[in-house]
């Protein structure tokens, strides 16, 4: 057998394995793209909407893409959230070339004003039993879409008040001001929009919006405004099978039927979004990272307290860029920490320190005012009895030290015990610790006598006996 022979051989062989190498992979490829094509991708929401829920759904939507997901399932549990966060992830589901189902569940839970715009803006509306909507007035601009005002407009407390029978008692809610009436008919031409786009009951929206009214799942499937009740995943899956739906590319019939769910859970980095982004965790950082860099820049080199303080301010400052705050607020409560700090390095007798705790607290209180994201009431007090507490423990502290003999100077002289070196009666000198001074003395003094020190003038010391 020549060596070209053998060389042919191993050339067949290892192109032969090529070959079944590739085969395999490709089996394996279109295997994993037929299992793909049968699944529905879980994603599950709760609590507020934020910049956390938006980025776990726009990450959601790019998984159900790769994973080649039929449709993408949001399990809905939320009391409302920010107005921008929401429009951007309707925006989202408009765009998406992957039905996505908000599903409100489970039993008791709900979709109240963030929640009732996303489920108008879902291509399937489906809710559990037992589940409500509504609430969707918005509350106050830039505050996002929080739960339902207690307080009605003022208009309708007057009215109320009068007790006129003439006035009618249903008018629709227009608004307080200019401003509240931009916000809420902005609101609800937005709501009805995606009521008309999908086909659902854009009265009622209407109504959820100005008058802030709820349903339960049986009545929001009742007056259409939903399209699905469904106990679990498996009967929401075979409810909606065969359902037409409207795309951005036009109408689709959804074959859900038997699909597998592959569920995407929150992690680590949605959980941390989530951290940092709560209100009362912002503020907290925002403070420690106030004190870090003062406690660095009052003992440089420490470098610990300077470092957890600039990682803090940053996180803090990142949380205030997503979250609707009151730039006066956030002014005043900077103010309010200058201030005490001044009280604390130049005392004035409370006058700074009393006025930096008044604009911390004020500045604290508006600096985020949505419903459902606000500072914490004890958060707040807390904080301020702290500071409050540090500049009384610094004023008392100046005042016990005021008021200690001083330490150094002539003035640290006085009542110290001197010997007398020579007898003297009026001038002569004396020893006081280890330095010959010059004393004076009103009575006669005679050598090694010990003398106290009464006075000083100068280099002369003033004595009397001990």
């Amino acid at each position: 057998m020549t060596f070209r022979t053998h060389v042919l051989r191993i050339f067949s062989i290892s192109l032969g394995f090529l070959l079944l190498g590739t085969i395999l992979l490709a089996w394996q490829a279109l295997a994993q793209t037929q299992t793909a094509e049968r699944q529905a991708l879980l994603l599950t929401v709760e609590g507020a909407i934020g910049p956390a829920t938006k980025d776990y759904f726009e990450r959601g939507l790019r998984t159900a893409r790769e994973r080649g997901s039929e449709v993408m399932i949001v399990q809905l549990d939320t009391p409302g959230g920010l107005v921008e966060t929401t429009r951007d992830m309707i925006r989202e589901m408009l765009g998406s070339d992957i039905p996505v189902v908000m599903y409100v569940s489970p039993s008791g839970a709900r979709a109240a004003s963030a929640g009732t715009y996303l489920l108008y803006g879902s291509h399937v509306a489906a809710m559990a039993p037992a589940t409500h909507l509504g609430s969707a007035t918005p509350i106050q601009m830039g505050g996002g879409l929080p739960g339902m005002s207690e307080r009605p407009d003022e208009g309708d407390l007057e009215d109320d008040a009068t007790g006129d029978e003439d006035t009618p008692t249903d008018t629709p809610r227009r608004g307080g001001d200019a401003m509240e009436r931009k916000v809420l008919e902005d609101a609800v031409s937005f709501i009805r929009s995606l009521a008309e786009r999908h086909g659902r009951n854009a009265d009622w929206a209407e109504q959820a919006v100005r008058e802030a009214v709820n349903l339960t799942a049986s009545e929001a499937l009742e007056q259409e405004v939903i399209d699905v009740v469904a106990n679990d995943l498996s009967e929401l899956l075979a409810k909606i099978d065969g359902r037409e739906v409207v795309m951005h590319d036009g109408e689709r019939i959804l074959q859900t039927a038997g699909l597998a769910i592959d569920r995407f859970d929150p992690d680590w980095r949605t959980q941390l979004l989530a951290i940092i982004t709560n209100p009362n965790i912002a503020y907290f950082l925002m403070i420690i990272g106030f004190y870090g860099l003062l406690f660095e820049l009052s003992s440089p080199g420490s470098l610990f307290p300077g470092t957890i303080g600039i990682i803090c301010l940053l996180l803090a400052l990142f949380a205030f860029q997503v979250l609707p705050i009151n730039y006066a607020g956030l002014a005043l409560i900077v103010v309010g920490l200058g201030l005490i700090v001044g009280e604390a390095l130049m005392p004035s007798f409370g006058i700074l320190g009393v006025g930096g705790i008044a604009a911390f607290v004020f500045g604290s209180i508006i600096l985020m005012d949505a419903e459902n994201l606000r500072v914490s009431l004890p958060m707040i007090a807390g904080v301020a009895l702290l500071a409050a507490a540090v500049m009384l423990w610094t004023a008392t502290r100046f005042i016990g030290l005021k008021r200690q003999p001083a330490h150094t100077g002539q003035e640290q002289l006085v009542g110290h015990e001197a010997v007398v070196l020579k007898d003297f009666e009026e001038h002569g000198y004396v020893r006081l610790e280890g330095e010959r001074w010059h004393a004076r003395s009103q009575t006669p003094l005679s050598q090694g006598q010990t003398v106290k020190v009464v006075r000083v003038e100068g280099l002369t010391l003033h004595v009397e006996p001990a």
